[in-house]
C-alpha cells in the first residue's frame, strides 16, 4: 500500500511539474509578445495625432483616425448582424433541436465554418457580393466579418445553455411558463455571462482580421463612413504600413496593433466585471 501511495505521489508530482512548465512556457511567449507590442507601439499610442489625423503619405506626420473609425464601424456592424443570428441559432440547438438530426448536422457545419480560414470567407463574399456590385464596400467587409462572428456565438451560446440545469427549466414549466418565456427569463439569465463572453470572443476574433477585408472593404486613405464605398480599417492599414520600407509607417503600424490589443483586453475586463456573479 505504501509503495502504491508513493508511486501515485511521484506521478502526481511529475504531472504537476510538467503542467507548471507548460504554463510558464505559454506565459513566457504571451508576455514577450505583449511586451514587444507595447515597447514598439507605446510611443505611438501616447501621441494625440494618432487619434485625430488621417493616414499620411511617406515622410509626413499623421495618424490613424480614418482607420480607427472605419474599423469601429465594421466591427459594430458585423457584431450587430452576426450576434443575434448566432444567439438564435444556438438557442434552437440547445433548447429546441437538442439531439435531433437537424441539430447534429447544424453543429457539424458550424464547427466546419468555425475552423474555416478567414480568407475563404473573404473570397466567398467577394464572389457573391463584391463581384456582383463591381466595387469594394464597407457592407461587404461587415458581411465577411459577420460570417466569422456567427459560428463563434453559435458555439458558445449552445454550450452555455446546455450547462443550465434542467431543474430550472422544469420548475418554470411546472409553474405554467411557456417555453419561449422560460428561455428568456430562465435560460438566458443563467447563461448570460457565458453568452456575453462568447460575443466578446467573436469581437476579439474579427478585430484583427485582415484577409477578408482585403477582398471586401479594401482600404481608403481618406475619411469615409459610407458603407457603400471602400472603407479604411486598422488591420489593412497595419498590413500595408508594416510591409512598407518607411520608419514612420512602421511606428503607426505598431501603434495600431497595440491599440487593437488593448481595446479587446479592455472589453473583456469590462464585461467580466459587469457580469461577474457575486
Amino acid at each position: 500500500m505504501n509503495a502504491r501511495y508513493r508511486a501515485r505521489k511521484a506521478v502526481n508530482g511529475l504531472m504537476l511539474a510538467v503542467s507548471t512548465l507548460a504554463l510558464a512556457f505559454g506565459l513566457f511567449w504571451l508576455v514577450w509578445i505583449l511586451g514587444t507590442l507595447l515597447y514598439e507601439g507605446g510611443y505611438a499610442l501616447l501621441q494625440a495625432t494618432l487619434y485625430y489625423r488621417m493616414t499620411p503619405p511617406p515622410g509626413e506626420d499623421g495618424g490613424l483616425a480614418n482607420a480607427i473609425a472605419g474599423s469601429a464601424v465594421l466591427v459594430v456592424m458585423a457584431t450587430v448582424i452576426g450576434t443575434p443570428v448566432g444567439i438564435l441559432a444556438g438557442t434552437y440547438l440547445a433548447e429546441y433541436g437538442k439531439q435531433s438530426r437537424l441539430a447534429s448536422a447544424t453543429r457539424f457545419l458550424n464547427d466546419v465554418l468555425l475552423s474555416a480560414p478567414s480568407i475563404v470567407i473573404g473570397l466567398f463574399i467577394y464572389s457573391v457580393y463584391v463581384a456582383q456590385v463591381r466595387h469594394f464596400s464597407g457592407w461587404a467587409g461587415a458581411l465577411a466579418l459577420a460570417l466569422i462572428v456567427v459560428p463563434v456565438v453559435v458555439r458558445t451560446t449552445d454550450d452555455m445553455l446546455r450547462l443550465v440545469p434542467n431543474s430550472l427549466r422544469e420548475a418554470a414549466v411546472a409553474l405554467g411558463c411557456p417555453t419561449w418565456k422560460m428561455v428568456l427569463r430562465v435560460s438566458y439569465r443563467a447563461a448570460r455571462s457565458g453568452i456575453v463572453t462568447g460575443a466578446l470572443l467573436a469581437v476579439a476574433r474579427i478585430s484583427g482580421e485582415t484577409a477578408p477585408l482585403l477582398f471586401t472593404a479594401l482600404n481608403n486613405q481618406f475619411w469615409s463612413l459610407d458603407l457603400n464605398r471602400p472603407m479604411s480599417n486598422l488591420p489593412t492599414v497595419i498590413f500595408q504600413f508594416a510591409m512598407s520600407p518607411y520608419e514612420d509607417w512602421h511606428r503607426l503600424a505598431w501603434g495600431g496593433a497595440a491599440l487593437i490589443t488593448l481595446t479587446v483586453l479592455a472589453l473583456n475586463i469590462i464585461a467580466r466585471l459587469a457580469f461577474r456573479k457575486d
